[in-house]
């Protein structure tokens, strides 16, 4: 069956698409979609590294290098809060305010006139707002792309079997080779998405437990924070406890 027959079958205002495909037979749009998904898995993969790089900087940047460094801002930062040097801490923090926990921490400072329970729903929202949000974005794209890889390639290995199956139906003699160069090409294709979602997979991981860990940190450290806006009367109450 060739692109005129479909057009038939479809009906005559389908006569665009036997000028596109004039001449073209079913197993030759097979093939060439075959050989289109080395493309669409190399896309594939290239975007899942993006993302890969742009989460493991993101991670990088937000957390202190150690729980050590992070306890050592924490000392000093800490005692400024509780005299109300605002104006030092806020210069602390602006030091370091590429790390997540020093930003929330002048979000803080600049809206101590919120109390408490105010301070405590903002700091909520913007950890999950403008620090995981980000980050589960690109993750999610991560987990995407291991999902596709695989699909994409047998996605691949198929077309290229049909085509390579076609070579056979037509009944003329084909070349030993011809079918061989169409399996080849099929089992490239399965072996590229498993080669995507295998390593992406482990990594993908490795961002989930630094993320988790980054989220650990910074809750820990605003706890400390807003402690020293905690009210008198609170602070007498947890003490008793």
């Amino acid at each position: 069956m060739n692109a005129h027959d479909l057009a038939l079958i479809f009906g005559d205002g389908r006569m665009v698409f036997v000028t596109l495909a004039a001449g073209m037979t079913f197993n030759d749009i097979a093939h060439m979609l075959g050989d289109a998904c080395f493309g669409f898995l190399g896309i594939n993969f290239v975007w899942g590294l993006y993302c890969v790089i742009l989460s493991w900087r993101r991670t990088k940047q937000l957390k202190f290098r150690s729980h050590q460094d992070q306890e050592e801002f924490l000392n000093e930062l800490l005692p400024r809060l509780k005299s109300g040097a605002f104006d030092e801490a806020t210069e602390m923090c602006e030091a370091k305010s590429l790390r997540a926990l020093p930003r929330l921490a002048l979000t803080v400072i600049s809206n101590r006139r919120l109390g408490y329970d105010g301070l405590r729903e903002q700091v909520g929202e913007l950890i999950q707002r403008d620090l995981m949000g980000p980050l589960e974005q690109k993750m999610g794209w991560v987990a995407t792309t291991i999902k596709t890889g695989p699909l994409l390639g047998l996605f691949g290995t198929v077309l290229s079997m049909i085509a390579a199956f076609g070579r056979i139906g037509t009944g003329e003699k084909v070349a030993p080779h011809m079918i061989a160069h169409d399996i080849s090409i099929a089992l490239i294709c399965t072996a590229m998405g498993l080669a995507t979602a295998i390593p992406f997979s482990y990594i993908l991981a490795s961002l989930n437990i630094r993320s988790r860990e980054l989220l650990e940190s910074v809750g820990t450290g605003m706890t400390h924070v807003l402690s020293c806006f905690r009210p008198a009367k609170n602070k007498v109450a947890a003490n008793a406890r």
